[in-house]
């Protein structure tokens, strides 16, 4: 009799909210199995619900000893194979008033999780010999910055060239780095601000969101979770370097209503 296959595993950092949540959801469906780094283990109890295919790692996603453990704890459900870096920090500071070092530390805190995460999965993905995938999530404020967001999109701008080198200095091997560069997408963060406003205000949201995106809308997390699944996927085995809009086409619209002038 032939051996099972081993299990496909992915890490999705972040991995317990939002988009992180619905790209863990989209993978256990597919089949895989899925290890979560949430920084303080929030929701920490419903992967195991998932017939022993999910594992929480709790911790800092940037820390270099957490991704390890998060790729320890994979290579007990099966074969890593895939890597999303997902999580984010979502801070606004104007520079001329934080300051170079506070802004710097910001950056810091986006762009670390991408490095320690990336690092992680390459030695794991070279030790084992797989041809695995790394997916870093990043936001069309890489190409197009929001004002009064200056560490977010610097942040972003720097993991869509991280993943371009990571395409380039680990192909070799067999391993393909891509991002997803995403929209608005409709998660708790939205739809608590929708929650705490009035009705014109709430009115107000939609209407900016219809603006923003000339597809008329905010995403979904799992249209996000549909382009992650796929390029962890061997269906997109030549597809790598890549940095893949999922936003609806706002990085291509017109004027941001969202601007803003500094004080």
């Amino acid at each position: 009799m032939v051996p099972p296959s081993p299990r496909n595993v992915a890490v999705v950092t972040g991995g317990g909210q939002g988009v992180g949540r619905a790209i863990t959801e989209r993978l256990l469906a597919d089949g895989w199995g899925a290890v979560v780094v949430e920084l303080d283990g929030a929701d920490g109890a419903w992967p195991e619900a998932e017939g022993g295919r999910a594992r929480l790692v709790a911790g800092d996603a940037g820390d270099d000893a957490v991704a390890a453990r998060a790729a320890e704890a994979a290579s007990e459900l099966g074969r890593l194979t895939g890597w999303v870096n997902n999580a984010a920090v979502f801070r606004d500071a104007w520079l001329h008033e934080a300051g170079g070092a506070a802004v710097a530390e910001l950056v810091e805190r986006n762009l670390r999780p991408a490095l320690a995460g990336s690092a992680a999965a390459v030695a794991s993905f070279r030790g084992a010999g797989v041809a695995g995938s790394i997916v870093n999530v990043s936001s069309h404020q890489a190409q197009r910055p929001v004002s009064g967001a200056l560490p977010y999109s610097t942040a972003k701008a720097a993991v869509e060239g991280l993943t371009r080198a990571l395409a380039v200095d680990y192909g070799p091997w067999g391993i393909r780095a891509n991002a997803v560069a995403l929209g608005s997408i409709v998660t708790g963060r939205l739809e608590a601000l929708r929650a705490s406003q009035t009705e014109a205000e709430r009115a107000e949201t939609d209407e900016q969101m219809r603006r923003l995106h000339p597809l008329g809308r905010a995403g979904l997390a799992a249209e996000a979770a549909d382009v992650v699944a796929y390029l962890l996927s061997e269906r997109s085995s030549f597809v790598s370097g890549a940095v893949i809009p999922v936003d609806g086409a706002r990085a291509v619209s017109g004027p941001d209503p969202e601007h803003r002038t500094p004080g």
